[in-house]
């Protein structure tokens, strides 16, 4: 009997993920390519045979996803896997309806086959949409723990973007680790929190081995959710977080709202700067697909060194890349310190960009007059820095959660700002996790 042809569309995160769990060691399948998307650079690699066993001695390609159809048709493929996230419903049905015109079928694989069952307690914090606020909910809960006595080991959702091999088990527990797996910004931006607290973080591309590793030093696993994936770990407290600045996304986006659904415990965040009827919005949509959900209501405060230096100037403002692009918000914590502290003017980085941050401009037009800390890759630093040192402010306002200065050269004076999470209970999160495994 002949195998099951299959395309796996990703972005050299998820996709990996459902290959390693559900097609690697099962012959009645032949997955003969992937595609990618998102990520700047990952597409003209191959996943590499050291990591695809047996049945693939040769690797398989990773293609553009614009070949998408001609890849269909020529490698006479069966069903393709959509696999990866932080995209709207409409999104997903269109390329399911490009995929079934060009001849093939199109399959989703939920948490079934794909969650790795751990020897600890693991507690998963995930979240509706990218920028939500799941890495300060991430840092709380770890902080949560650790007052309980818990040794925490955090895993967090793969980005692995340089060599796969080299990185299919990553651990980091100092930032000499960051600079010897040549860590982009945006991997930096997650893990160095975690490091600052004490954590070891975990890594990579096979998240069983990950997980094994994990556990030998953990009396907890925290997974750290990417974008707004589904945990790659069965959880035995799901934590979602929502975003009232985009009321209504925690039911339209994929996979954010199969974690609205799923989750134990449903985080409000940001209500301190949301509108009141957007809040209740979301707690509504609780109440209408997850009514056994605990519902925790939260703030975002943000700190700065120095405030006053703010007032009267003309400011860039540098936000976290991921939370602008595919993430698809507006502004974040930067332009809330500009406006709150009276910058005199906000300026466009736009006319100023150089290289990929042109592109990613012409890539995410709807970003406007932020910069996004894009640093996939020493040529994107470089047009980073660039970028910033042609802007003419008189101030970077830098809101990524790294001290950005020690990865781009940055000329000009610098505030950094700082956010972290403010439960608003009761009930509290300490409550519900002390509860559980206390």
């Amino acid at each position: 009997m002949s195998r099951l042809r299959i395309l796996i569309m990703g972005a050299a995160g998820r996709d990996f993920h459902n290959f390693n769990t559900v097609f690697r060691e099962d012959d009645r399948y032949e997955v003969v390519a992937f595609t990618a998307t998102q990520i700047p650079n990952i597409e003209g690699r191959r996943y590499p045979a050291e990591l695809a066993g047996k049945l693939y001695p040769g690797g398989i390609s990773i293609y553009p996803e614009s070949e998408l159809v001609g890849l269909i048709r020529s490698l006479d493929v069966d069903q393709v896997i959509f696999a990866y996230s932080d995209v709207n419903h409409q999104y997903v049905m269109d390329k399911a309806s490009t995929v079934i015109a060009a001849g093939a079928d199109f399959r989703l694989i939920g948490p079934k086959e794909t969650l790795l069952k751990s020897s600890k307690p693991v507690v998963a914090v995930c979240a509706v949409r990218t920028g939500s606020g799941k890495s300060q909910t991430t840092r709380y809960v770890a902080g949560v723990l650790q007052k309980m006595g818990k040794k925490v080991v955090a895993v967090r959702h793969p980005m692995p973007y340089g060599d796969l091999v080299a990185q299919r088990v990553q651990r980091f527990a100092s930032y000499a680790d960051l600079d010897e797996h040549k860590c982009t910004i945006e991997e930096r931006e997650e893990y160095e929190p975690h490091l600052d607290r004490g954590i070891v973080v975990y890594a990579g591309v096979d998240y069983e081995a990950i997980l094994r590793q994990a556990e030998t030093e953990a009396d907890v696993v925290l997974w750290d959710g990417g974008n707004n994936d589904l945990p790659f770990f069965a959880p035995d407290l799901h934590i979602v977080v929502a975003d009232p600045h985009r009321p209504g996304h925690e039911l339209t986006y994929y996979p954010g709202a199969a974690n609205f659904r799923m989750a134990d415990v449903i985080v409000i965040n940001k209500v301190d700067t949301a509108d009141l009827a957007h809040v209740s919005a979301v707690r509504d949509s609780a109440f209408a697909v997850n009514p056994d959900a605990i519902i925790i209501e939260a703030a975002s405060p943000i700190f700065l060194p120095d405030p006053a230096a703010i007032r009267g100037k003309r400011v860039l403002v540098i936000e976290d890349g991921p939370t602008l692009t595919h993430g698809g918000m507006k502004y974040g914590a930067g332009i809330v310190a500009a406006r709150r502290f009276g910058a005199a003017e906000i300026i466009d980085p736009r006319p100023y960009t150089v290289g990929t941050i042109t592109e990613t401009f012409a890539k995410y037009p709807e970003i406007g007059t932020l910069l996004p800390a894009m640093g996939y890759g020493d040529e994107q630093v470089r047009d980073l820095e660039e970028t910033i040192r042609r802007v003419p402010c008189d101030l970077v306002i830098a809101a990524t959660p790294i001290d950005l200065t020690r990865v781009a050269k940055i000329y000009h004076p610098v505030q950094r700002v700082n956010y972290e999470l403010q439960v608003i209970g009761p009930p509290t999160l300490e409550d519900v996790l002390r509860e559980r495994l206390g």
